[in-house]
């Protein structure tokens, strides 16, 4: 007797789902210790929400039909945290989830499936690069192709990466066209295998050394977290989205307040009256922001900026701050990599922005010069006058040069420019100013003493000239604040831009900017 049609369905089903590329192959990930992309999408997601599709996807090669199921990619429909997401990513129990025909279009249909319902996109990279030798034809290669179509996305919806093992090929490339991404030590992302390199040009190196979480976190961060297991990569991820809208064209949810606005006495403490003494600007940001909110982005990358989401009185902003404890809070090229790649989610998602600054200048000396720091110097401020979300600074101790118009000063357009009463902006640092623009003056005087007392004299003219009350006097600060009072100003800022008119998504100059 025959099957019924929906005995026949759901049989197939289950077998797909519950063997995979085959039960001898979970049983060594499960000995391994590792998890397979369905787990994966199940720890990610809110308790039994997810929803597949393209269960019945398979190789459109003839000898490999029964033995791809799904064809290397699982994917579908979930919530997390009650808001729907689309989730995919590689099943490495088929043929090392190699990327293919099939799989592709199945990558792509989500992707297709998520802009327009406006929802966001989360990412498992783990994929052995493209399919050997399904690919090497001009047919195959030209298919897989495709995946290079969710370049389009313009950030019309949020998309995190998490890459949870080795990621070579197609997954590499999604995590690079991601809004955040998350590594699981021991995992590797690189654009090809090691045994790749040794074949092509007899280089051996090792996958950690070549993509490994570390290699990333602090060297080119191409990523934004590096976690030491998988439920820290979902967290992350879940925690990341929670600042954002789902869509381009929403507004994220205001959260009730964490903490009062009222005058806080104990922040100028934060920040040592001498302009060349480090301290940690993280303890500021936190100090200013609501409770526990600030979740920093890149934290070991380019360490001399602090940048990271947060709430302040309750709306999600992006925070970018100097930090003086590395590298004195000078900017670099990576320094403004890791500022521009902010600025275009914030602008995409119509967050605001704060700029707390403390900046003595652009790092200056022949190996910055040689990582183009004027193009990613220039890049940074044409980011900053692109952006159409709104900006709020705050000069806490001192700006020197052009510095501080890329850290979003005079003239940037900001929608708000304070400084603190000790703060200094000018050209360069005042005991640097008098030695370049004086010294051969001061060297005339043979006098030690005379000499000296000229020096002070020079060098009290220029501490004048770089007070804030010099630029406040011209309109060029909106007002000199009481240190104790930064978070309430720039809370009643955020409280009044919430009534601003917000530009559509097409009119949002960043948002069809890269972030990588």
């Amino acid at each position: 007797m025959n099957k019924s049609p929906i005995k026949d369905r759901q049989e197939r089903l289950e077998k797909i789902r519950n063997e995979m590329g085959g039960r001898e192959k979970l049983h060594a990930m499960k000995a391994a210790g590792d998890r397979t992309i369905r787990e994966h999408i199940e720890g990610i997601l809110d308790a039994g929400s997810f929803r597949e599709l393209g269960t019945f996807a398979r190789s459109l090669r003839v000898d490999k039909k029964e033995v791809t199921p799904g064809d290397g990619k699982i994917g579908g429909h979930g919530l997390i945290a009650g808001r729907p997401v689309a989730v995919f990513g590689d099943d490495i129990t088929v043929l090392r989830g190699t990327s293919s025909e099939v799989g592709t279009r199945k990558e792509h249909r989500l992707y297709e499936r998520a802009l327009a319902m406006g929802i966001p996109i989360v990412h498992f990279g783990e994929t052995g690069g493209g399919r050997i030798p399904d690919l090497m034809g001009s047919e195959g290669l030209s298919e897989a192709g495709g995946l290079m179509n969710m370049a389009t996305r313009r950030h019309k919806v949020p998309m995190a990466t998490a890459i949870v093992g080795q990621s070579f090929g197609g997954s590499s490339f999604l995590s690079a066209m991601s809004d955040y991404v998350v590594m699981v030590e021991g995992s590797c992302l690189a654009v090809t295998s090691p045994k790749v390199f040794e074949i092509a040009t007899g280089e051996e190196i090792t996958f950690e050394e070549v993509g490994g979480a570390t290699v990333h976190a602090k060297h080119t961060g191409q990523i934004d977290l590096s976690v030491s297991t998988d439920e820290e990569a979902y967290e992350a991820i879940r925690r990341w989205l929670s600042y954002l809208p789902n869509n381009a064209s929403e507004i994220t949810p205001r959260t009730e307040f964490r903490k009062t606005n009222g005058p806080d006495s104990g922040l100028a403490s934060l920040v040592p009256d001498r302009r060349t003494r480090g301290y940690d600007m993280r303890k500021v940001v936190e100090r200013i922001c609501d409770e526990d909110s600030f979740f920093e982005v890149q934290p070991l990358f380019a360490r001399n900026v602090t940048a990271g989401l947060a709430r302040l009185n309750g709306f999600a902003i992006g925070i970018v701050a100097n930090n003086p404890f590395f590298q004195a809070g000078t900017l670099d090229p990576n320094a403004c990599q890791k500022i521009i790649r902010l600025l275009t989610i914030c602008d995409s998602f119509n967050l605001p922005v704060v700029f707390l600054v403390d900046v003595p200048g652009f790092m200056v000396g022949r190996k910055v010069e040689h990582d183009k720091i004027l193009h990613w110097g220039m890049r940074m401020m044409q980011a900053l006058q692109n952006a159409s979300t709104p900006t709020l600074t705050v000069c806490l101790r001192k700006a020197f040069g052009l510095a501080w118009h890329a850290m979003n000063g005079s003239r940037m357009g900001n929608k708000g420019l304070y400084a603190w009463p000790g703060a200094e902006i000018g050209f360069m640092d005042p005991q640097v100013g008098v030695n370049v623009a004086y010294g051969k003056k001061l060297g005339s005087i043979e006098d030690d003493e005379k000499r000296e007392e000229e020096r002070l004299r020079l060098l009290q003219e220029i501490n004048e000239a770089t007070s804030p009350y010099e630029a406040a006097g011209a309109m060029w600060i909106d007002e000199i604040i009481d240190p104790a009072l930064t978070r309430q100003t720039l809370a009643e800022d955020l409280e009044r831009l919430s009534n601003r008119v917000i530009p559509p998504p097409e009119q949002r100059p960043l948002s069809y900017w890269p972030t990588c």
